[in-house]
């Protein structure tokens, strides 16, 4: 357990399939944590332990050799501030690395890993998804992961549904189930995570269109003296990525070629002023990819895949202290900005967030994203 100012504690369950609190020389050892968590990409952690021999360790480190230790066993954080804790990673290890150092307490061992998504990486498999829409085969290849989601996934089907008929294609997989559901949520625009929580070894999983809704967390407030909780912020744009997709598509099924435009995506906006119309006649356009032998519903929606992917062109980093802040920002989620001045006040979208415990300092860096400038209200809440 990692203990920090104004009741800060973490506690930290690891074992082969049931995580379990761990035992107290683990947690004594225990001296850094760092978790990343994304909304696209794969989320990951690292434990690092200080390694001491006393009489009894002549042979080896007692942490090095303790199998509880050992990669492909289960760990889970849950972070206490305040009464209730939450839960802050669950997933397994998958590679140690142990630095005996040069002198004495310098021998560390860093165990590092992934969420519970990387249960769907151990294997490769070929078979076929004969007229099955892109939703219902990520749907029934999560299915298959239910003993380590715990929940029921949320898989949302795309704007531009479209069915290949068995006689004109069959779609296949070759790899891994991670790989493929990734790959399929690439192609119609949606996004897939893995969120851990509410509770232990329970994970929320979500395959479709970014989720705009529910509630913001607590803001985070800069250049507003006492009330600020942001140490770092800054706003970026690039304005080489956003782009639309014009071209033609050779219609297989009406042997006619048809136009094919990927339009700004249809979701609740977070800015007033999309940067979109900012650059007018210079906006990058790109051409449709494998426009012949497809159908116009299946050209649509790789145009509208690539078109979101590339929406979020505002770009805010920053560091907080989460003691200061008072909360856990999470990935995946809302967020108010205020203080920023008017372009960039507003509500964003979180898309990443790197949490750095360490005894007596609990640090988090964080990645915001939006389409536009400015703001929806004219207020943005504390909350």
């Amino acid at each position: 357990m990692l203990e920090a100012l104004l009741g800060l504690r973490m506690t930290l369950l690891i074992g082969p399939t049931i995580a379990v609190p761990a035992p107290l020389p683990v947690l004594e050892a225990l001296v850094g944590v760092e978790v990343t968590l994304r909304q696209q990409g794969r989320n990951g952690f690292q434990l690092e332990f200080a390694l001491g021999r006393g009489p009894l360790e002549a042979l080896d480190y007692t942490l090095v050799a303790l199998p509880l230790l050992w990669p492909m066993n289960r760990v889970v954080m849950q972070v206490w501030m305040g009464v209730m804790p939450e839960v802050l990673f669950d997933g397994f290890i998958t590679h140690r690395q142990v630095l005996p150092g040069h002198g004495a307490g310098e021998a560390r061992m860093v165990l590092s890993g992934e969420d519970v998504r990387v249960m769907m990486a151990l294997h490769e498999i070929s078979l076929p998804w004969p007229a099955m829409p892109h939703h219902v085969r990520a749907q029934a290849i999560l299915a298959k992961y239910l003993l380590y989601f715990a929940t029921a996934p949320v898989v949302l089907p795309p704007l531009q549904l479209s069915v290949p008929l068995p006689n004109e294609c069959i779609p296949a997989q070759s790899g891994t189930d991670l790989d493929y559901v990734e790959d399929l949520a690439e192609q119609v625009g949606h996004v897939f995570y893995v969120e851990p929580g509410p509770l232990p070894m329970t994970n929320t999983v979500y395959w479709g269109q970014e989720n705009r809704l529910g509630k913001p967390q607590r803001a985070l407030s800069t250049n507003m003296g006492s009330s600020s909780n942001v140490e770092q912020l800054s706003f970026g744009y690039d304005a080489m990525q956003p782009r639309l997709v014009l071209g033609a598509v050779q219609d297989a099924r009406l042997g006619m070629v048809l136009p094919v435009v990927g339009t700004p995506p249809l979701q609740v906006p977070l800015a007033p002023l999309p940067a979109l119309a900012t650059q007018g006649a210079n906006l990058r356009t790109v051409q449709v990819r494998d426009g012949g032998n497809t159908d116009l519903p299946a050209a649509m929606a790789k145009a509208q895949a690539v078109t979101r992917r590339s929406s979020n062109a505002v770009i805010a980093r920053g560091e907080l202290d989460a003691l200061r802040y008072g909360a856990l920002l999470r990935a995946n989620r809302l967020v108010g900005v205020r203080g920023a001045g008017a372009m960039h006040d507003g509500f964003w979208l979180v898309n990443e967030v790197t949490h750095r415990i360490r005894r007596g300092s609990y640090r988090q860096s964080f990645v915001l994203a939006r389409e536009g400038f400015g703001p929806l209200l004219p207020v943005v809440p504390p909350l």
